[in-house]
């Protein structure tokens, strides 16, 4: 009882909810997601994605939140409060953000990298072939911006969960929607006329954006697809890493747990379909088909710095906008994943906020170089079981994304669905005398629908 009532805790359902979202909001909504949908058929993806995000989504969000609000615990320690039995799925979801942390601060700090090219007028230069990867092979430049990123996400979590969690939040998420919204709009009104003579527009982009393809469709496509929405799903409401857990044990008992995790829901997914009106119609715009056919980094660092660039004038300053909003979105959400962490240490070591802050500020830091030397010093090419080619920063996106998170659902789903009943978060939910929507849904998404779905997405993952 000792620790619950030293615990800090959001001021409210805002505060919450913002943390929430912004943690939600990262780097995968903005790069993976518009690839996605233009792979996979355009609206076919959007509307698999929307189903799954009120189904799949919702159950493994809501039940981490309400893990972390029932326990008061951060995910090292929450499992092994609910069933001492179940204490190692604790430890395993707190390796999945010490993992992503260090290269995800790498990522970060090429977005700090644009940011500043494009706010001090190098639009033309970041257009450059070569000029990606010249930035990441080099030895000190990937290192001085990893680390500028690393310090940001530092001194949010020193400050702690109002003064600096919600703080940050409340500040950086209103104008994260704003930038957001004004590229969305800007990227429909354009236009270019190509060297033969060929007219696109965003709005035809747009429409390639959202209207469903059918073209080909087969079973095994529309399973390619599924399996693509639920991975995204992972990334855009940042479930199995340990982050709503933590989130969940600062939120207060007389919080509407659901009116919460409904907001979260519809925010992230306005965002991350925000995200595809921002990219796809320009990048239709000024390449085409083909060049949609990006992802990942070469999709946000190579691809539309190219498209900005033809834009003219505006394009610098649209690029300088569109790098800021992913300079906010990947802050809130490493911060989250720092939290995860300095919140396990604290609760399972009795940590200072300082002192386990310090701890894994200066680990992430170690195994950041390391990141970063992968692409010079420490290079070398090495094939993931699911065929793609893969440097260090690939690998531990792999074993964090595509094995661990996997593994910490699927066992999250039979410790609630079976071993302590879905009745112990409906229960959490329902406390505060709200009744919990989808509640039927619930029972059969975390008895058998989810663990079927993640046990097909990890044996994906390992290539079977």
């Amino acid at each position: 009882m000792d620790n619950k009532t030293k615990r800090s805790s959001f001021s409210g359902s805002i505060g919450f909810v913002l943390a929430a979202a912004g943690s939600a909001v990262g780097l995968g909504n903005i790069w993976r997601f518009p690839y996605l949908a233009a792979k996979d058929g355009g609206g076919m993806f959007l509307l698999v994605y929307i189903i799954l995000a009120l189904t799949f989504g919702f159950t493994l969000l809501i039940t981490e939140v309400a893990i972390g609000r029932k326990t008061k615990q951060s995910p090292l320690t929450a499992y092994g409060r609910l069933h001492k039995r179940w204490s190692w799925l604790g430890t395993v979801a707190c390796l999945v953000p010490v993992l992503i942390l260090p290269y995800y601060c790498a990522i970060g700090g090429w977005v700090v990298k644009y940011f500043w090219v494009f706010l001090t007028g190098g639009c033309s230069a970041a257009a450059q072939d070569g000029y990606f990867t010249g930035f990441i092979t080099g030895q000190f430049e990937p290192v001085l911006t990893m680390m500028i990123f690393l310090a940001a996400v530092a001194f949010v979590v020193f400050r702690g969960v109002n003064k600096g969690i919600e703080a940050s939040s409340k500040v950086l998420m209103p104008l994260l929607l704003v930038f957001v919204v004004v590229i969305s709009i800007f990227s429909l009104t354009i236009s270019h006329t190509d060297e033969s003579g060929v007219t696109r527009t965003g709005v035809e982009g747009f429409g390639v954006y959202v209207i469903p393809n059918f073209d080909g469709m087969t079973v095994q496509s529309f399973l390619s697809v599924l399996v693509d929405a639920m991975g995204q799903l992972f990334f855009s409401l940042s479930v199995a890493m340990g982050i709503m857990i933590a989130y969940g044990s600062y939120l207060k008992d007389d919080a509407n747990l659901k009116s919460s995790i409904n907001q979260i829901e519809i925010f992230d997914t306005v965002v991350a379909f925000l995200a595809g009106v921002m990219i796809i119609p320009a990048v239709y715009t000024f390449g085409g088909a083909e060049g949609m056919a990006s992802s990942g980094p070469e999709l946000m660092f190579v691809t539309l710095p190219k498209v900005f660039d033809k834009m003219g004038a505006i394009g610098g300053v649209m690029g300088t906008l569109f790098f800021a909003m992913v300079l906010f979105a990947a802050l809130t959400s490493a911060v989250s994943i720092l939290e995860a962490i300095v919140s396990s240490f604290m609760d399972k070591f009795k940590l200072s906020r300082t002192k386990a802050t310090a701890v894994e500020t200066l680990t992430a830091l170690a195994v950041g170089l390391i990141v970063c030397f992968g692409y010079n010093i420490f290079y070398f090419n090495y094939q993931l079981p699911n065929g793609t080619n893969a440097q260090i920063l690939d690998i531990l996106d792999y074993a964090s994304n595509n094995l661990l998170m996997p593994i910490v659902a699927i066992g999250t789903c039979i410790l609630v669905g079976w071993i302590l009943k879905p009745k112990t978060i409906i229960d959490e939910v329902e406390k505060t005398g709200c009744k919990m929507g989808r509640k039927r849904l619930y029972i059969v998404m975390i008895k058998f629908v989810a663990p079927v779905l993640l046990a097909i997405l990890l044996l994906k993952s390992m290539g079977v």
